[in-house]
């Protein structure tokens, strides 16, 4: 009786069809169930039998993000016991075809790693995921499969973000990965988001099990971005109301900015109390001439502005200086087109 009373109706019902896969939010249509029970999604390939992740409210809707979704299928009802018995058949024959698939791959000594065995419903079909560094030729191994199974035989190449989902691991933190528990979708990571976060640069503690980026980069990216926005960048001068200052550091963690004053002091303002202050940049713009016209400029000054160098030899003077210049520049000219040519055919390895 108390786990009757448990269940309840909810406008959504949110259902994975498979473990470590997306959760999908099917209309509730008055199923009085929990999480954790076993309902029927018709889909294209045949009846599925899926497991309620979570049950939303009679008031509430979808998360974010999962509105217009298109649905693999539709939801048919509450698995029966008849249901649950061939889900058992099935997982025990997933497992003797994982066997099976290995010992096919190892004997036929293809470069390839089986991850998992998805078995439909009503086993018209067997989906064997691999990971694999390029592309394989497995067409005498679906042979062998199929001569064994007498069924449709599937073989879905993943990559390694999608293994780690399936199989699951722990993850740096120590707890489970966030793509095994909870993330139903993969956002790009960069390494651009690890630079904007003030995180070392350190390839071991930025990267997971799946030898990718952390997928918890992308978590607080936009809180990090909002941030950078409105704070001043470290080591520029800025003129303010309380005087002209030098950013030390800033934390987006407290949202503060701590500063150098003119006395010496250090100071800390929080990001509001810093946009009160009406900051403006106290250095303007670099007017440093170049380097190669500070050259040019002060062998002409040698050369023909001096009185003592003045009159044909010192014109003369001028003139070669004039011309070892353009030589030198000409020379140079052709190494930097030479490098950027290189570089123009060179390509970036992912």
């Amino acid at each position: 009786m108390e786990a009757e009373n448990e269940k309840s109706q909810g406008r959504f019902l949110g259902v994975r069809l498979r473990r470590g896969g997306q959760v999908y939010f099917f209309p509730g249509e008055g199923l009085a169930v929990r999480p954790g029970d076993h309902v029927l999604v018709e889909t294209e390939q045949g009846p599925t039998l899926g497991t309620v992740d979570s049950v939303l409210p009679g008031d509430a809707n979808p998360p974010p993000g999962d509105e217009g979704n298109v649905l693999p299928g539709v939801l048919a009802g509450i698995a029966a016991a008849d249901d649950l018995a061939r889900d058992a058949e099935n997982s025990v024959l997933a497992a003797e075809a994982a066997a099976f698939c290995k010992s096919c791959i190892k004997r036929r000594n293809l470069d390839m790693k089986l991850v998992d065995v998805d078995v439909l419903h009503n086993r018209s079909k067997i989906i064997f995921y691999f990971t694999a560094p390029s592309r394989i030729d497995f067409r005498e191994l679906v042979k062998d499969l199929v001569h064994t199974y007498r069924t449709r035989i599937e073989l879905r190449q993943i990559g390694v973000r999608h293994e780690t989902q399936m199989v699951g691991a722990l993850g740096n933190c120590g707890m489970v990965c966030c793509c095994h528990r909870y993330l139903r979708k993969f956002a790009p990571v960069t390494i651009r988001m690890a630079k904007e976060q003030n995180l070392f640069l350190n390839p071991v503690k930025l990267s997971g099990i799946c030898g990718r980026l952390l997928c918890c980069l992308s978590f607080e990216q936009e809180n990090y971005e909002e941030f950078n926005r409105r704070c001043p960048k470290p080591g520029k001068k800025y003129a303010t109301g309380a005087g002209l200052v030098k950013i030390l550091r800033v934390n987006m963690l407290s949202r503060s900015i701590a500063v150098l004053s003119e006395e010496g002091e250090e100071k800390e303002f929080s990001l509001e109390e810093w946009e009160s202050l009406k900051p403006q940049r106290a250095e303007g713009p670099d007017t440093t001439p170049p380097r190669r016209a500070d050259a040019r400029r002060n062998e002409a000054d040698d050369a023909g502005g001096l009185p003592e160098n003045g009159g044909a030899g010192g014109q003369d003077k001028a003139k070669r200086m004039r011309a070892n210049t353009k030589s030198m520049d000409a020379d140079t000219d052709a190494a930097e087109n030479i490098g950027d040519t290189a570089h123009e055919r060179g390509h970036e390895t992912p």
